[in-house]
């Protein structure tokens, strides 16, 4: 991720799916933070974020695709609570990703299936090269 328009882009992509379903949950809340810190971005620009509507900006690598993919799935676990309108979503904004529906589906049951909803990061990236074959 190169600039600060991309990863506010990605930031304002997952703030949009936490409230997917109505509510923004703290355990949310922390994980975006969370993200924010590692994208660089500070406490006061990251919540200016939840005011903003701005353009997504499509990404690039199917790399980048692919990790973004994950960690709005990570981010759909993160309350413990898995709604219908997540789910429906999160394919959603697959496809339009360009990402593989039957990759990005048994990823999604790979996680609902593991203790704390984190896989590999070989396995994640194994499951979509496994599309391309």
């Amino acid at each position: 991720m190169d600039t600060f328009e991309e990863k506010r882009s990605l930031l304002l992509e997952m703030i949009a799916f936490s409230t997917v379903d109505g509510h923004l949950h703290k355990k949310e809340y922390d994980f975006l933070f969370i993200i924010a810190n590692e994208l660089n971005i500070e406490k006061g620009g990251f919540n200016d974020l939840f005011h903003l509507e701005l353009p997504q900006l499509p990404i690039k690598s199917e790399f980048q695709r692919i990790q973004q993919f994950y960690r709005l799935a990570l981010l759909m676990h993160s309350d413990g609570i898995l709604h219908k309108k997540e789910a429906v979503n999160i394919q959603q904004i697959a496809i339009e990703m360009g990402l593989n529906p039957a990759a990005t589906k048994r990823i999604l049951k790979l996680m609902d299936e593991a203790p704390n909803a984190i896989i590999n990061s070989e396995v994640l990236l194994t499951v979509f090269q496994e599309q391309h074959n």
